[in-house]
C-alpha cells in the first residue's frame, strides 16, 4: 500500500460493526444486581454492593450467582439460574442505561451508513427486551444471543452467522467486546476487534494479553473513525 491510498483509507469506518451487550453498549451491572439482591433478601443474606458484581457481569448469570454465593457449588450455582433470570427480566432496563458516549458513537456509525449489530452470550429473549426501551430495536441491525445457536462465544459461530445476516463479510467487519471470549471469537471470525476497556472485568485480567487489533479507553473515543482498526 503507498502512502497516497494509505491517507484515502485513514478515517474510514468500518463497513459493519458487531458488539457485545452487557459491559459494552450496555452498562447493566445495575439491572444484575437488582436480580442479586432478591436471592440474597429471599435467603435472609445482607444485599451485595455493586463494585463487587460489576467486575463478573461480562461472565454471565452462573458466575453473577458465585460471586454473591461464593460457598454454592457449580451445581447450585446452575440450579439457581433460572430464578436469577427470572428476578433480572423482572428489573431489566429499571436501573441500567448505556454508557456514555455509546449514543453518539452509535449515531456516528450511522451517519456513515455503517450498519451496527449486537452479538452476546446472554439469552436471546433477555437480550431483544433490552432494545426498545433504548429505541434500539429499528436501528439494531442484527441480534444473535448466546441460545440463538447451538454455540456461543467464543465459538466464533454467533459472529459469522450476524455478518451473514447483514450481508456483509466476516473481514469486513469489526467486534467490540468487554471479554476475552469476544476478543477470541473475533480472531476465529476472522474479525479485527476492539477491546472494550470501559467494561467489566476482574482484576486479575490483562486486556494486553487478549491481543485485540486495539484498545479503547471510553466509548465516545470510537466516534472517531480513525481510532477503528483496519479490516481487510
Amino acid at each position: 500500500m503507498n502512502h497516497e491510498t494509505a491517507a484515502l483509507l485513514k478515517g474510514v469506518f468500518p463497513k459493519a460493526v458487531l458488539f457485545d451487550l452487557d459491559g459494552t453498549l450496555l452498562d447493566s451491572a445495575p439491572d444484575m444486581l437488582a436480580a442479586v439482591n432478591l436471592m440474597l433478601a429471599a435467603r435472609g443474606r445482607a444485599p451485595m454492593a455493586l463494585a463487587q458484581l460489576r467486575p463478573h457481569v461480562s461472565r454471565g448469570g452462573v458466575a453473577m450467582i458465585g460471586a454473591a454465593f461464593p460457598e454454592a457449588s457449580d451445581e447450585q450455582r446452575k440450579q439457581w439460574l433460572p430464578e436469577f433470570l427470572d428476578a433480572y427480566e423482572r428489573e431489566l432496563g429499571r436501573h441500567s442505561a448505556p454508557f456514555d458516549g455509546i449514543e453518539a458513537m452509535l449515531a456516528q456509525l450511522e451517519a456513515a451508513g455503517r450498519p451496527w449489530g449486537i452479538v452476546t452470550n446472554k439469552p436471546e429473549y433477555l437480550a431483544k427486551q433490552t432494545l426498545p426501551p433504548l429505541g434500539w430495536e429499528s436501528r439494531c441491525a442484527v441480534l444473535i444471543g448466546g441460545d440463538t445457536l447451538a454455540v456461543r462465544k467464543p465459538d466464533p459461530l454467533p459472529l459469522t452467522v450476524a455478518a451473514q445476516r447483514m450481508g456483509i463479510a466476516p473481514g469486513d467487519c469489526v467486534y467490540v467486546g468487554d471479554d476475552e471470549r469476544d476478543i477470541l471469537a473475533a480472531r476465529a471470525a476472522g474479525m479485527a476487534s476492539v477491546v472494550a476497556l470501559w467494561g467489566y472485568r476482574l482484576d486479575a485480567d490483562d486486556p494486553i494479553a487478549w491481543r485485540g487489533d486495539v484498545m479503547i479507553e471510553q466509548p465516545g473515543d470510537l466516534c472517531a473513525a480513525a481510532a477503528w482498526p483496519a479490516t481487510r
